[in-house]
């Protein structure tokens, strides 16, 4: 990956609040302090708002977060999304993904190995990337398998990590080191 089209923040660019967050979310996740942090959060109000929100996404959301973790994992393995996949490449283990789910999840819902679930969640989520919609069958069997809400949610999480993995891709966001 190229140069960062905007760099990381210090202390003086993100301000005391941000820079603190970032300095404890740098020891949750066992790295410097994360740089998609460090790089949203040069831009102050928004910063906040979307961590907020991507917050009621993951971790907060109503999908169990091994099902969070696999939806992430495929929109970053879709979008070629390094920074996206090696970051919930960690945090799927830690939901309960193992090494196999993890890599396999790189050839989508037709790889063999996927329950009922994962393979409905993985073609949900390879549709609307692809087509940005579901087509009246695929809407009718993820509707039987879950309620209105967590429906919301999951065409949500799709396109957050979507618009996340085009941003850090753009913003050329370097990964962290890890310790």
């Amino acid at each position: 990956m190229s140069t960062p089209r905007i760099s990381p923040g210090g202390l003086r660019e993100l301000g005391l609040p941000i820079w603190a967050f970032t300095r404890l979310a740098g020891r949750v996740t066992r790295t410097d302090p994360p740089r998609i942090f460090t790089t949203l959060g040069r831009h102050h109000g928004l910063f906040w708002g979307w961590l907020h929100f991507a917050g009621k996404l993951m971790p907060g959301g109503r999908l169990p977060r091994i099902d969070t973790e696999l939806v992430i994992l495929r929109v970053a393995a879709v979008r070629g999304s390094d920074y996206e996949f090696n970051h919930h490449a960690l945090l799927g283990r830690r939901a309960g993904l193992d090494a196999g789910d993890i890599e396999r999840v790189r050839s989508g819902a037709d790889a063999a190995g996927w329950d009922d679930r994962q393979s409905l969640l993985l073609r949900v989520t390879e549709s609307l990337l692809d087509h940005r919609d579901l087509d009246d069958a695929l809407w009718h069997e993820l509707r039987a398998a879950e309620d209105e809400r967590t429906c919301i949610e999951l065409l949500m999480l799709v396109g957050h990590y979507d618009m996340l993995a085009t941003t850090l891709h753009t913003l050329r966001v370097q990964p962290e080191d890890h310790h």
